[in-house]
This record gives C-alpha cells, structure tokens and sequence, in this order.
C-alpha cells in the first residue's frame, strides 16, 4: 500500500523521539528492534534494564542499543518529572509522596516526558488496558488547542479503487465517545481532517453521515448531526465538509447527483464521520469482512501530542505499524 510505505518514508525523513512504556514486552522489543534497523525513529524504551538485556539476549535482537533505556525507578530526570506531576495534579490533591510513587509508573512517566518535552509520541497496550494508556494521557497531555475530545479513526483500504481516494477512506469515530455532542462530532470532523492530510497525505472530503439527505428526513438525531455540520465550519473554514448526507448520497455520484447536486462533497467523500460510535465501529466492521477492506487503527486523534494504543492481542508488525503512524502524527502536529 503506497501510503504506508509513504509514511515509512516520512518517519525516516525526520525521525521521532517515541516513547515505549512497556520496553519489556516482547513483541514491542521485536517492533523497536525493526524500527531501529530501518531507522524510523528515535526511540525511548521504559523499562528494568537488566530485564532487557536478558530478552535481546535470548531474542537475538541486534538494535535496541541504538535505542534510549530508560529505568522508571532510576533515573536522571526523575526529580523534575516528580515536580512536574505534583505541579500538575496539585489542584487534585496530590501528595509528593503519591507524586514520587506515580513517577515510577511507566504510562506517566511516559506521558511525562512528553509534557516535558523529552519525546514525540507514545505506542503502548500491548500489555495495558485502554483506560490504563489514556488516563495519563488526559491528566498530563491532556487534548489539542480548541478541542476536547479524543476519538478515534481508522485507515480504510478498500479493493474497490473507485470509493474514496483511490480505495482509501478515513472513518472516524469508530473507537471512544459513545454518543458524541453536537460540538464533540464537530471537533471529531476537524480531529480527522489533520489526521487525514498527517497520514493519508491527500486533501479530506468530509461527509457528516446521518439517515438524512439535506432535510430529507426530520428528528433530533439529524438536528444533531446538522448542527456539528455548521459548527465544524466555522472552526474550520477551508474543510471541504458536508452535511447531513446518507452513506449512499456521500459515496456514489449517481446519487448525490439525485440527493445534494449542490454539494462539493457528495458523491466523492474520501473521509466519513460517524454520528455515533455505535454506527461506527459497526460500520467500519462490516466493511472490513463483507468488502475485505483493510483497517488500520484505532488512531487516537486530539491529544496534544500523539498517544496510540495497542490491542492487547497485537502483533509485532501491529506494533511496528503504530509506531510509524504515531511519527507521521508527531510530524503533522510540528508543521
């Protein structure tokens, strides 16, 4: 696929420092030890040292020396990222001694790094639950300027070449918010948009999808989907974005011509937002079995740094993919 050798190309182009909270997790050491090798990124391993050692070792990896290890109980910035956390989290009743035990938690010091500066981005859960990756990230990162919900897209690669942008489609929110506001589904249109100019690398066509047409149907459901449509414009005025559309009005040029022949994105949407997780991770499901598309993600979008997280059942190259994805975020997010 062109687009992930494209952002392999990118990530090596300019490097980023990615952090790795589970740096004894062995599929992760296997991803890093690919990266390393094919110089993707700078990469930060959390982690017992000696532990490492001891799985390099008996895996025969020959480039996590080219990697920073970095031990969560022992190290040179300990102090500062201390500080930093108590600083942070004072106002919610933080002791120093809660601070000083907190700091030795791999997933905030990794989050902590980032805050300070020290790293780009972050690739975890191959080990940790969703919840246990995003909570530092919300009480350290914490979100992007103008938006405060994180969601969740997805890389579609379709067979069909005539859907999207030659095959590709970006779907979002198929992973985090349940039942999105108005202002959130806004915000999420807007999150996917840099998502997709970051990774996908064309110009996003985005169509608010409802079980509506332009006023063909009436309920408050459609209102809603309506009124991120306005607010989503005004936060970003150059979006070529459209809405309320139906899956069918946004995707086929034969029906849009029909359903919304004033639109510029009817009928050739490269980007679809969902207006409930529900509808999403449905949809993106049943296009990935019945269409044999290939789907890639979950991208958290909307953080103020890039903070990706695994599946637990993961594989190496799962990692290794996320790993690139998370650099072209760091990129996009610097330009």
């Amino acid at each position: 696929m062109d687009i992930l050798q494209n952002m392999l190309s990118r990530a090596q182009a300019t490097p980023q420092r990615i952090v790795l909270p589970e740096g004894t997790e062995i599929r992760t050491l296997k991803a890093a030890d690919k990266i390393l090798a094919d110089q993707a990124a700078r990469l930060i391993l959390i982690g017992n040292p000696a532990e490492i050692k001891q799985l390099v070792k008996e895996n025969n990896l020959k480039n996590i020396d080219k990697a920073q290890i970095v031990d969560p109980k022992a190290h040179a910035k300990k102090a500062a990222y201390t500080e930093l956390l108590l600083e942070l989290r004072k106002s919610k009743g933080m002791t120093p001694e809660q601070a000083a035990t907190i700091v030795e938690d791999p997933l905030y010091l990794a989050s902590l790094m980032i805050k300070s500066g020290d790293a780009d981005g972050e690739v975890g859960g191959a080990r940790n639950t969703t919840g246990n990756m995003l909570r530092p990230a919300f009480q350290i990162v914490k979100t992007q300027p103008g938006i405060s919900v994180v969601s969740g897209a997805f890389l579609i690669f379709l067979k069909d070449k005539t859907y999207g942008e030659n095959g590709v489609m970006v779907f979002a929110d198929c992973a985090v918010v349940p039942n999105p506001t108005a202002p959130e589904l806004a915000q999420i249109a807007v999150s996917t948009a840099a998502t997709t100019r970051d990774l996908a690398g064309f110009e996003p066509r985005i169509a608010m999808l409802s079980f509506s047409t332009k006023g063909s149907a009436k309920n408050e459901l459609v209102d809603k989907v309506v009124e991120a449509t306005k607010l989503a414009k005004e936060m970003a005025p150059d979006l070529q974005l459209d809405g309320e559309l139906q899956a069918d009005a946004a995707l086929v040029p034969e029906v849009a011509a029909l359903k919304a022949k004033d639109s510029q994105v009817a009928g050739k949407a490269n980007v679809l937002v969902f207006p409930t997780l529900e509808v999403g991770n449905i949809a993106y499901k049943l296009v990935q079995r019945l269409a044999g598309a290939t789907a890639i993600g979950p991208i958290l979008q909307g953080i103020a740094a890039p903070i990706n997280d695994l599946s637990r059942g993961c594989s190496v190259d799962d990692v290794y993919q996320m790993i690139v994805i998370t650099s072209n975020q760091a990129i996009g997010l610097k330009k």
